[in-house]
């Protein structure tokens, strides 16, 4: 009551007379109807030129962050391209659990190319790289001017910095992967649900999990039950309607591929929920893993994203309750793929775009902490003082994200360059075999392997896991059940090759270990291309982690990614 009686002295553009409690731009004090006019947002091109160029810069520079993107999506698109490529174990009908619905998604671009490029695959590789960063543009795009509109300009402007440097971001955005996917729908979904497009948001939601990766499902809940609790019947009907087509559309696909009616969206699902999944087999972590990867991917602007619930009750009636559903994905995907036993970086991608809209707001906040609530208009000392801070504040997150996209480039592209080398040695003669050893994980796909090399074998060197096998046509191609696959991560007598004699090409890495490398044996192997690769356990997690000019060269250790060939006898 006392509250209500209080008293201020009346100014020129004082908005108290207003009746409505709900924060919207136009409460912003000082502020003329004319003024409002020119402030809708920003223009839909200032967001999409910029992500452009950042997305571009992140197709063509982009490393391989995970074998799984190479093997079961790289893979599989250059055999339905190419009639080559190696098969995982997902791929055998017997089990079924990748779908080819999402790969044929991605040969809508990658044939067009193959025909355009003939055998110059790389440009292929690059073309589809530059295809998933498109869609990333539109998608983010989508969501800066969702914000611009709601919130106002300089929060989306934060936000699309962010989207635009932060290395988490730059590296998923052109990434092959589903979870990038579900990335892109999460980014469109949100922008829709801010612009007050509810059915078309949980239509794109269902697009992220159906054609994206089903267990992302989660982290679209908040959006998908607010929209249906806005607008039911309309939200129900697109949601179920989208779903529907895909899911038949998916069987369809797979029985043409798999030469067997099955869905692998439900085998996904039923090998790893009801099924159990045995997910442990490929490694497993602790509860920390995804605070300390998120550090490495965003490093401040993570820590911001997690307080944006501790900001929110000073500024809940700038945020709740629409951002905070929008960003509310976070904390219920950390929370949940935390208890999971095996972590990998990329499930973290689908909330990737949310990390930059939460730090945005709670740095767009810092003066809310110090003004007056009864008389926004005062600049005290501490909130002038706290608007500095916001710029500041960016440019720390920025300069430390540079420098974690930089060191990663330059520490670890050795594999996709050496590869690219292979197209400059066609004298090796035709149906040669190149051998990969250890190394078979950071093998770039098919896609850098050029026509005169006759087979890539693996070739034992202790890993006791079982590895990819060429796609076999005779057992019936992508319709295969080959013998040799499990789904126990036990190793197969005909993955590797028998004759090492047979190798006329091979890659390795060489490190400052104390055991010998085949290539080592100058009587047998000659180097003809040779590129450093940092060497992560010898090297200060510092170093390695963040370029610092003038001594991230010299405080880290390097190897030497080696591509040898067989010395004529």
């Amino acid at each position: 009551m006392a509250m209500s009686t209080r008293k201020r002295r009346p100014q020129p553009s004082d908005p108290s007379s207003s009746s409505s409690s709900s924060y919207t731009k136009l409460d912003k004090p000082g502020k003329s109807e004319s003024d409002e006019e020119g402030n809708k947002g920003l223009s839909w091109i200032l967001p999409f030129l910029a992500l452009g160029i950042l997305r571009h810069m992140s197709a063509m520079s982009n490393i391989i962050h995970d074998c799984d993107e190479v093997f079961n999506y790289w893979e599989p698109l250059h055999y339905l391209l190419y009639k080559f490529g190696f098969q995982t174990w997902e791929y055998s009908s017997q089990f079924a659990l990748r779908s080819y619905l999402y790969i044929l998604f991605h040969e809508l671009v990658g044939r067009p190319a193959s025909w355009l490029f003939g055998e110059e695959k790389v440009r292929v590789f690059y073309a589809v790289r530059l295809f998933l960063g498109l869609l990333s543009v539109i998608t983010e795009t989508v969501l800066v001017v969702a914000l611009s509109r709601k919130y106002g300009k300089r929060l989306a402007s934060y936000t699309l910095a962010m989207l635009c440097l932060t290395s988490g971001c730059f590296f998923a955005s052109t990434s092959f992967l589903p979870s990038s996917f579900s990335m892109y729908a999460m980014s469109l979904s949100s922008g829709l649900f801010l612009l007050e497009k509810p059915a078309m948001a949980v239509a794109v939601a269902a697009v992220g999990v159906i054609l994206g990766w089903p267990f992302s499902i989660l982290a679209f809940l908040p959006v998908t039950f607010f929209s249906l609790a806005r607008k039911f019947k309309q939200v129900f009907v697109a949601g179920a309607v989208t779903s529907v087509a895909l899911l038949a559309l998916s069987l369809l696909v797979d029985y043409s591929y798999y030469g067997k009616w099955t869905s692998s969206v439900l085998n996904l699902l039923l090998y790893n929920v009801a099924g159990g999944g045995e997910s442990h087999l490929y490694g497993t972590e602790g509860p920390l893993y995804y605070l300390r990867n998120g550090f490495n991917n965003f490093n401040f602007c993570f820590v911001l994203a997690l307080l944006f619930l501790v900001i929110l009750p000073i500024v809940r009636k700038k945020y709740a309750p629409d951002l905070l559903i929008v960003v509310s994905p976070i904390y219920l995907w950390l929370t949940f793929m935390s208890l999971q036993p095996h972590k990998e970086e990329r499930f973290l991608y689908p909330i990737y775009p949310l990390i930059c809209v939460a730090a945005s707001a709670v740095i767009d906040s810092f003066p809310d902490f110090f003004s007056d609530k009864y008389d926004p208009t005062k600049n005290y000392v501490l909130v002038m003082i706290a608007k500095t801070l916001r710029p500041v504040v960016l440019s720390l997150i920025l300069c430390a994200s540079h420098a974690r996209t930089f060191s990663l480039i330059n520490g670890y592209s050795a594999p996709l360059e050496i590869y690219k080398l292979l197209e400059h040695h066609e004298d090796v003669g035709k149906s040669s075999v190149l051998c990969v050893g250890s190394e078979w994980h950071r093998f770039p796909s098919s896609f850098f392997v050029p026509g005169f090399i006759g087979e890539v074998r693996w070739i034992d060197d202790g890993f006791r896991g079982l590895l990819p096998v060429p796609f076999n046509s005779t057992l019936g191609g992508t319709a295969a059940a080959p013998p040799y696959f499990n789904n126990k991560n036990k190793a197969s007598d005909d993955q590797y090759l028998g004759n090492v004699e047979a190798c006329t090409l091979l890659v390795e890495l060489h490190l400052s270990r104390p055991y010998p490398y085949r290539g080592s044996d100058a009587s047998t192997w000659e180097v003809i291309g040779a590129l450093p690769y940092l060497d992560r356990e010898l090297s200060p997690p510092m170093y390695r982690s963040f370029f610092i000019p003038n001594v991230w060269q010299y405080k880290n250790i390097f190897g030497m990614y080696k591509l040898l060939r067989r010395i004529p006898k």
